[in-house]
């Protein structure tokens, strides 16, 4: 609403600065005149205001000058022409979803690019960071895993790869987007002792993989 709200007062700015140039003729100006008063009451029609009851040249009915049964007859034809612009957007919305549908179901596959520029979280060992799709609703992941080996030091250990780290996540089709939700999750597994406390060397265990944390955010 508050998009729909700043675009028509865009659009009143814009009308106005031409009404005051005084350059329009008279004709367009006439014309212009009706876009500016349909205008503002299609916007009070949508944030709930009162309807402002106007003549054909777009003046405001004086109650004190005009018949109750003209009021009410006017104010039907205004409510009409509302309704009628409203169906009108609605409309126009349904055909745009309609042909974003038809396009996403024409086009093959599609693609997600991701770059993974830091991991910031203090794991004190060598861990791994899987990154994959995950469908919320469905419970399920609907991707392979990206894999990042990530060194204790806090760089990857593949150090040839260091602000090289990315990963496409291809043949996303038409059903992935017609899913309701799809997440980005993102997995850290520690690797090394079973105790990060444990110091005691005779009892020392290496190479275990220990769920360490997960985040999530939404992907498409």
């Amino acid at each position: 609403m508050f998009r729909s709200v700043r675009h028509m007062i865009y659009d009143l700015i814009e009308w106005r600065s031409q009404i005051l140039s005084g350059t329009l003729p008279q004709d367009e100006l006439k014309e212009l005149k009706k876009k500016v008063t349909a205008k503002i009451d299609y916007g009070n029609r949508i944030l709930d205001l009162d309807l402002v009851v106007r003549d054909e040249d777009g003046n405001i009915l004086d109650p004190e000058q005009t018949s109750t049964i003209s009021l009410f007859r006017a104010h039907e034809i205004a409510s009409k022409q509302v309704e009628e612009r409203l169906q009108e957007e609605k409309s126009q919305k349904q055909n745009i979803d309609i042909n974003r549908q038809a396009k996403f179901a024409a086009t093959p596959s599609f693609a997600l690019f991701v770059n993974l520029k830091n991991v910031v979280c203090k794991i004190g060992e060598d861990a791994e960071v899987l990154m994959s799709l995950y469908d919320p609703l469905e419970s399920k992941f609907i991707s392979e895993n990206y894999l990042v080996r990530w060194s204790s030091c806090g760089l990857p250990k593949d150090i040839d790869r260091l602000h090289n780290l990315r990963a496409v996540f291809t043949d996303l089709g038409s059903k992935d987007l017609k899913r309701e939700k799809i997440s980005f999750v993102c997995q850290i597994v520690r690797v090394g002792r079973m105790e990060l406390r444990d110091n005691n060397t005779r009892k020392l265990t290496s190479g275990l993989r220990r769920p360490f944390g997960v985040a999530g955010t939404s992907a498409l």
